[in-house]
């Protein structure tokens, strides 16, 4: 009867029915395929670049142009530098310059704001204006939405050259599934890299790489130069293979939750260390909390939160880590926003934010980063197991009005796994289209 209901919703005549009655379908977004430069399009920019901000754009390979009334050209994306501003006044040039200019830019293209970190203000006024960009940014990416248009914000400690990766990745399609979102860039010196292999030469492990996102993690990296060793359960060896001998990828069979992973990653490495670790593997047992076995609740937290924190600790106590390795960690909205039947899940995301929070800390000082992803709704095979209805809803609560795909997960993960990300540490990346759970 489902697969009925969902035949007749996605049929012509469905989709005029929904239409007839307000529900629009939402726009197909333009995801990166293969662009160099990643930004392809022209950029426009709300004023002249400061010489500080040349340098970064010259740097993160963007072509920009000043907006000028009158002279309307189509963009694929738009820059606004506010990390000058310092009154609440001067908070009219986001409603000038957007008001003017956002009939420029095409569907499913992408505006970022650039702010100074609130934290690193001198002045009341001036930290309030920049918290300001914050509430600007969730309600225009609210607004833009249905065009499939990403709003997103960059806080950082000062305008240099480590805002370059961030900026060309939220400036690109690789970007498309994340809006409303902020990031907060410190002030490390930029390591260089090569915008078309940025990866290449690292050695990058994913956990639950068999299949879903995990595959789509490895694929993306594997794109990006890395040699990628998949880890996941022998009983899903089958399906790791297959994956790995897509990308030339080494495949690890073995438990996550065993005492000697660590061992076995050891075995794999032969001699190298890690670049890139990528905690992907989880699992969900859900049930109301009344209703929940013990079993259901040990295994989600050992699996999703016990194991990332055992097998850092433990790779970084074997000196397996590189000096400049990359840990990212996969969240879920679900730690933000909690959900019904999902305690023991929605604790372990939660946790995974926090230990990232803490072990970014501890790491500032280093070469080392550490952050997170939390994905929203992501069409995966678990998804397709959710009745029509359900699923529907939950494609459509956010501001793109859909579900996203693995690879915009994926695309988020290689913009941590990149070289030139040391300034992004102790991160929570929301990949949910602005999900109005949690928002």
């Amino acid at each position: 009867m489902g697969k009925m209901i969902e035949s007749l919703f996605y049929s012509k005549a469905g989709q005029a029915m929904l239409s007839a009655a307000g529900v629009k379908s939402p726009l197909e977004l333009s995801r990166y395929q293969g662009e160099n430069p990643w930004v392809t399009g022209l950029t426009v920019l709300a004023q002249v670049a400061s010489p500080e901000l040349q340098k970064v754009l010259q740097l993160a390979n963007i072509r920009s142009q000043v907006f000028a009334s009158g002279q309307p050209q189509a963009c694929e994306a738009m820059l606004i530098d506010a990390s000058h501003f310092t009154q609440v006044a001067q908070l009219d040039g986001l409603k000038v310059f957007f008001s003017q200019a956002s009939g420029q830019l095409k569907k499913s293209g992408h505006i970022v704001i650039l702010g100074l970190d609130p934290e690193s203000c001198d002045k009341v006024e001036t930290a309030a204006v920049m918290e300001a960009l914050s509430g600007f940014t969730r309600s225009y990416a609210k607004e833009m939405g249905r065009k499939g248009i990403s709003v997103n914000l960059i806080y950082t400690q000062q305008v240099g050259a480590a805002l370059a990766t961030p900026l060309n990745f939220l400036l690109s399609h690789r970007s498309s599934y994340i809006s409303g979102q902020p990031l907060y860039v410190n002030n490390k010196q930029n390591t260089p890299q090569d915008w078309q292999k940025p990866l290449a030469g690292k050695t990058a492990l994913v956990t639950g790489a068999a299949q879903g996102i995990g595959a789509a993690i490895a694929r993306t990296l594997s794109r990006d130069g890395a040699k990628v060793i998949g880890l996941d359960i022998p009983a899903a060896q089958q399906a790791l293979d297959q994956t790995m001998a897509e990308i030339q990828g080494v495949s690890l069979a073995t438990d996550i939750t065993s005492e000697q992973v660590s061992q076995d990653i050891s075995e794999v490495l032969a001699g190298e260390k890690l670049d890139i670790l990528v905690h992907n593997a989880g699992i969900t047992r859900d049930k109301t909390l009344s209703r929940m076995p013990d079993h259901f609740w040990q295994m989600t937290l050992n699996i999703n939160l016990q194991a990332p924190i055992n097998v850092t600790g433990a790779l970084e106590q074997a000196n397996l880590l590189s000096d400049d390795a990359r840990v990212i960690c996969i969240s879920s909205i679900s730690g933000i926003a909690g959900n019904v039947g999902q305690t023991n899940y929605a604790a372990s995301k939660s946790g995974v934010a926090g230990f990232v929070r803490k072990q970014a800390q501890l790491w500032q000082d280093t070469g080392k980063t550490i952050n997170a992803i939390a994905p929203g709704f992501i069409e995966t095979q678990m998804t397709d197991q959710i009745p029509f209805m359900t699923r529907e809803i939950g494609r459509r609560m956010n501001s793109l009005s859909q579900g996203g795909q693995p690879v915009d997960v994926a695309e988020g993960v290689a913009l941590f796994a990149q070289p030139g990300s040391n300034g992004l540490n102790g991160q929570l990346l929301r990949v949910c289209g602005q999900s109005l759970i949690g928002a």
